[in-house]
């Protein structure tokens, strides 16, 4: 099996086109492609689980330990040729320091590092960055480097020069081509599985197979046949659990999900399109995009009222972010109309005056730690008061200003939890009186 980990020197440098390039290209030759995503976002791996046909898993160190980030890898690479995780940030951005970071994780799973650089306004001087960059932490291999927005084949040999002065393998590049430009969609996020989005993958899979020597990028990241862990999850629980999912609600954690199997049997539902819920002990109302549906799930009269019901009686019920924006009184887009959700809480959720919210979170309680990740650009405005009986901490220890709210056995927040780790999920389920 080869395995490489693609990162860059900053955001915003390409990793995620040459990415899932690489990841179409490689399915197309015939390849079983597992991807990851490296930190906390949920965005990426949905385009990842579409292009390579399996589910994504993100390789977090800060919301979970070093040992799940090791047993995520190693099971789910079980059956791949190649593995490939894409990274956040730049390569060696942590919470603290490089703590969490990509480099942190290709140094873990001894994953080999691609560096994609934007080569767009720079020529030689990207030799003392590519040293650096091969120099500073001589525990990470770096397997090679492409580079993006390459301008003509006679720029490619001046950054080709450049490379082999600075001791690293030139890999190859991406052109800069009109057709690889995606336009922002809804708030610097682009919504999975749309067509041109998908065409524009397609694209950039054909100039990587052109430009790009992936025959010696695969011969590079070979790696020694991996020791399995003997332990097998087993499934077999008792819980009767129904999970949103539809056009509206659709961000959720693979490993997630994997712990909820094992805790029962799962069913999905969709807010948007459903009249009634499924029989269930627990609800979970993930995040997504409720304000580009938020006219149909105020329509939607008959969920609304089964949420109410659901909550009213006494069972247990968790939202994230998106989730809690339907649980809220109203939903006011950014031009100011509101839609009536379904009032649960006492708070709208404002598009007016976005300002983005973002960074690691952890939540204590009583008898539970758990982390997660918070990323927003509405605020909430009413009378709801959070529970006393949590604290929100950031990675570096200070105090988050985001509430937890708690009506009987439902939970909400601005969090998106990651609750890979079954000890890490039982917790917040005990708290729930699951």
């Amino acid at each position: 099996m080869s395995s490489f980990l693609v990162a860059a020197p900053k955001s915003n440098s390409g990793k995620t086109m040459v990415t899932l390039g690489l990841m179409h290209a490689l399915v197309k030759r015939g390849f079983k492609v597992q991807p990851f995503k490296c930190g906390p976002d949920y965005i990426d791996p949905m385009h990842h689980t579409k292009i390579a046909g399996k589910s994504s898993y993100n390789l977090d160190l800060w919301m979970s330990s070093a040992e799940h980030v090791q047993d995520v890898f190693k099971k789910q690479s079980r059956d791949a040729d190649v593995a490939i995780a894409e990274g956040v940030m730049g390569l060696f951005d942590g919470a603290k320091k490089d703590e969490g970071s990509s480099a942190a994780v290709a140094r873990l799973l001894h994953m080999p590092v691609v560096l994609v650089v934007d080569a767009s306004s720079t020529a030689y001087s990207v030799a003392p960055l590519l040293y650096g960059f091969k120099n500073f932490d001589t525990r990470i291999k770096l397997a090679g480097v492409i580079f993006n927005k390459v301008a003509s084949e006679s720029h490619f040999q001046f950054l080709k020069e450049a490379s082999i002065d600075a001791g690293v393998d030139v890999l190859g590049y991406l052109p800069r081509d009109e057709r690889l430009h995606i336009e922002s969609r809804h708030l610097g996020l682009h919504l999975p599985g749309e067509n041109k989005n998908l065409k524009i993958v397609g694209v950039a899979a054909e100039l990587l197979e052109q430009k790009v020597d992936i025959d010696l990028l695969l011969s590079l990241s070979k790696r020694e046949e991996m020791t399995i862990a003997s332990t097998q999850d087993r499934a077999g629980g008792k819980l009767r659990i129904a999970m949103a999912h539809d056009e509206a609600f659709s961000f959720s954690y693979s490993a997630n999900r994997d712990v909820l199997l094992q805790l029962g049997d799962v069913k999905e539902f969709s807010p948007l399109h459903d009249n009634a819920l499924p029989e269930a002990d627990l609800v979970w109302l993930p995040g997504g995009y409720p304000e580009l549906f938020a006219q149909e799930l105020s329509e939607n009269g008959a969920m609304r009222r089964a949420i109410i019901s659901y909550i009213d009686s006494g069972k247990a019920l968790i939202a994230e972010c998106g989730g809690m924006m339907y649980l809220g009184n109203k939903l006011i887009q950014k031009n100011g109309e509101a839609f009536e959700m379904c009032g649960v809480f006492d708070f709208d959720t404002s598009f007016e005056h976005m300002k983005l919210h973002l960074g690691y979170r952890e939540l204590l309680g009583h008898s539970m730690a758990v982390r997660g990740h918070e990323f927003h650009y509405s605020r909430l405005i009413g009378k709801e008061k959070g529970s006393a009986e949590f604290q929100v901490k950031t990675a570096r220890n200070k105090t988050a200003e985001m509430a937890v709210f708690r009506e009987k056995n439902c939970w909400a927040s601005y969090m998106h939890l990651y609750l890979g780790e079954k000890e890490k999920m039982q917790q917040l389920l005990n708290e729930l009186g699951l």
